[in-house]
């Protein structure tokens, strides 16, 4: 339990104003956007990474729960104080860009920096940072790093793993750490800053972060792809990269997303006959490299069953080309009071199959599962549609259809999330995907960066 003296001593390291303990900022620290609810005991703001050596340190000794926390927008309830305990919050104050390196590429930021601050701060200088979630415009790159994030363009760039060169973190124990260099290469020791990340704050707490850097494109462009079911876009998908197509993004809309679009948003501009939905960027340095990986992209479509290809002529044309999948996600629920949303990933090979069986599982509970995403790098949001909410047997079958569904991308070497994390939501699964020696590895992990368990206990399902 958390004494008042506890959050006296905590003040006097951060400042009081810097502790909060009012209803007020309990409710506003106390959910996600899994819309759970878990009140803090307390929220505190530290103001640097001394602060939180000091705090961690105090709360190790005192046996005292520490959840780290950014902008809150995960899915899965990585950042919910589910068993009480302090909110260390850090978008107030460790939220700056401390430098742009230009002579190695390289970004240096605190957590609490917003992801499309950064992005656009890189690109003003000339040089590029792929990873962009839809939560960009206000997701920290500290939670980005925590729940390893994705994006639209992780088809061509890859994900926060692939751009992490090193990161500061402070131990439960408060101890201070760095993982990883500013060289382009490194072997020496563990990959510590490898298992910080995607660790959803259970390890240790960032406090700075070294990005790698690319030029930025010179060209971009956008097409669209349309197929008469999603099978034949499902198919195009792998087979056109195999050929050596490397489009920025490559995201798909099935027919159930088609048709909730048409509904919603009855002025789209859409093709009647389509039953399956490619779209994406290109980008590169030359008008003819862009040329070059529009023309491989349509005849591969071509070769695969489309029945129309669209290339966006301006930037205007490009936004009513991507309004479609921007908009997918709130179109869906013209099917529904709920909805059942995962973020499962396979084998690029393994979409148009996986596509099919879901909608089986679907079908045989009476429900419809929308599904569209990252099929560039195998990433499908799948939707299960609950009719009524209010319904406990229709809501007893979408989590029977969900959990159908894990066990089946699992089945197919796939996984139960491709950037949404684990969390509350997803720990009861973590059996589907991992057998008991891999689960006490993740333990005997977990215990040996933090054997009191007071950081975000209870996540992953540790």
């Amino acid at each position: 339990m958390i004494e008042q003296e506890h959050l006296d001593y905590i003040a006097s390291i951060v400042g009081s104003e810097n502790v909060k303990s009012d209803k007020a900022h309990k409710i506003a620290y106390c959910y996600d956007a899994t819309r759970e609810r878990f009140e803090p005991d307390a929220v505190v703001f530290p103001r640097d990474e001394e602060d939180i050596s000091k705090i961690l340190k105090f709360c190790n000794e005192n046996k005292i729960i520490i959840v780290p926390r950014g902008a809150g927008s995960c899915f899965t309830g990585g950042a919910l104080p589910s068993h009480g305990g302090i909110i260390l919050s850090l978008e107030r104050h460790m939220n700056k860009l401390i430098e742009i390196d230009m002579e190695n590429m390289l970004g240096v930021v605190q957590p609490g920096l917003i992801n499309m601050q950064f992005q656009k701060a890189v690109e003003e200088v000339g040089l590029f940072y792929p990873p962009d979630p839809a939560s960009e415009e206000y997701c920290t790159l500290g939670g980005n790093v925590a729940e390893n994030a994705g994006g639209m363009r992780a088809a061509k760039y890859g994900i926060t793993k692939d751009f992490v060169v090193a990161l500061r973190a402070v131990l439960p124990n408060g101890e201070i750490i760095t993982c990883g260099k500013k060289t382009i290469k490194d072997v020496a020791g563990y990959n510590t800053a490898g298992i910080l990340i995607g660790s959803e704050g259970t390890l240790a707490i960032i406090t700075e972060i070294t990005l790698k850097l690319i030029p930025k494109p010179k060209f971009k462009q956008t097409y669209m792809g349309v197929f008469p079911d999603v099978t034949k876009a499902m198919n195009a998908v792998f087979k056109s990269l195999a050929a050596g197509a490397n489009p920025v993004a490559m995201e798909f809309l099935d027919a159930l997303v088609i048709d909730a679009l048409k509904q919603k948003f009855p002025d789209i501009q859409l093709p009647q006959d389509a039953g399956g939905i490619l779209v994406g960027d290109v980008d590169g340095n030359s008008e003819a490299e862009i040329e070059a990986q529009l023309t491989m992209l349509k005849e591969s479509f071509e070769k695969n069953g489309s029945n129309g290809f669209i290339v966006a002529s301006n930037e205007e044309d490009a936004k009513k080309l991507w309004f479609a999948r921007k908009n997918a996600s709130p179109a869906t629920m013209v099917y529904g009071t709920k909805k059942l949303n995962e973020d499962i990933s396979v084998p690029r090979s393994k979409l148009p199959e996986a596509l099919e069986e879901i909608y089986k599982i679907a079908d045989k509970y009476g429900l419809k599962a929308p599904c569209f995403g990252h099929s560039g790098d195998g990433n499908i949001h799948v939707n299960v549609m609950v009719k009524d909410k209010t319904n406990e047997k229709e809501m007893e079958d979408g989590h029977k259809a969900i959990e159908e569904i894990f066990q089946l991308v699992c089945d197919m070497g796939g996984t139960l999330s491709g950037e949404h994390g684990i969390g509350l939501s997803k720990a009861p699964f973590m059996d589907i995907a991992f057998n008991n020696a891999e689960i006490e590895l993740f333990k005997s992990i977990k215990k040996a960066f933090d054997p009191n368990n007071i950081l975000n206990p209870f996540k992953m399902g540790l």
